[in-house]
């Protein structure tokens, strides 16, 4: 793949905590210069691509990507145009209020827009499963863009339902650089939390995969992705 390895149990990788990340992307755009939106471009990509080889032998294939209201969910509204590029046919629905929306997630949200994609939104407090249950309809994968690394602390019950809901449609989904509800530095979940099929993960596993047996369970397969910065070369090195 061009963008991205399989990670197997076992194999030496580069492995971040929720801080280190953090570090990681603040170097890449404060110290290097490279836009947080060229990051968010990149990482969609890639998801993109691996969601374009996995239902490669599928007709007509349906996806239905749920946003949050952070970069996760900017990730997603990536993720939509370049399946939609790709003749796929796409639901996107955004959970949350999408007034918090801002940066570079809100410039993605808007180029979707702009292509007349018509988006859905999910109020938490007050949707009904069959609701979301109708949006995930005839879809051949589902894909989790909620919530990232940087969640900390019990999921609010809304969103617990929601993601209850969205794992009982027997439909296979892949997680947007961790499992939504999943802690990035324990490995635990946060009330509750996405079953995956597969997981892309970007520039470096994350160290709450490792944590416990029972993770697999949510990640499913994991996908180390490249943003374009190698991550090598993080920190940099003085010169000469």
């Amino acid at each position: 793949m061009t963008f991205m390895e399989k990670y197997l149990q076992g194999q030496e990788c580069l492995v971040m905590s929720r801080e280190q990340v953090r570090a990681f992307d603040e170097w890449a755009i404060n110290i290097l210069g490279i836009p947080g939106a060229v990051l968010m471009e990149n990482a969609g990509r890639s998801c993109a691509e691996l969601i374009i080889e996995k239902l490669a032998k599928v007709r007509n294939p349906k996806v239905t990507i749920f946003c949050g209201t952070g970069n996760n969910g900017g990730d997603g509204y990536v993720i939509a145009r370049h399946l939609l590029n790709h003749g796929f046919e796409v639901k996107v629905i955004i959970c949350g209020d999408e007034t918090k929306i801002k940066g570079d997630a809100k410039i993605n949200l808007d180029i979707l827009q702009q292509m007349g994609m018509a988006v859905e939104k999910i109020n938490p407090a007050e949707f009904s499963d069959d609701t979301l249950t109708e949006f995930c309809s005839n879809a051949d994968m589902l894909v989790d863009a909620l919530f990232g690394t940087g969640l900390n602390g019990e999921l609010k019950e809304d969103y617990q339902r929601i993601i209850r809901t969205i794992n009982s449609q027997a439909l296979p989904i892949l997680a947007v650089d961790i499992p939504s509800g999943l802690d990035c530095n324990t490995g635990c979940v946060l009330g509750e939390a996405i079953k995956a099929a597969c997981t892309v993960t970007f520039v470096a596993v994350k160290k709450g995969f490792l944590a416990s047996k029972e993770t697999p369970t949510y990640t499913g397969d994991i996908y180390v992705a490249s943003i374009g910065i190698n991550p090598n070369n993080y920190p940099p090195k003085a010169p000469g």
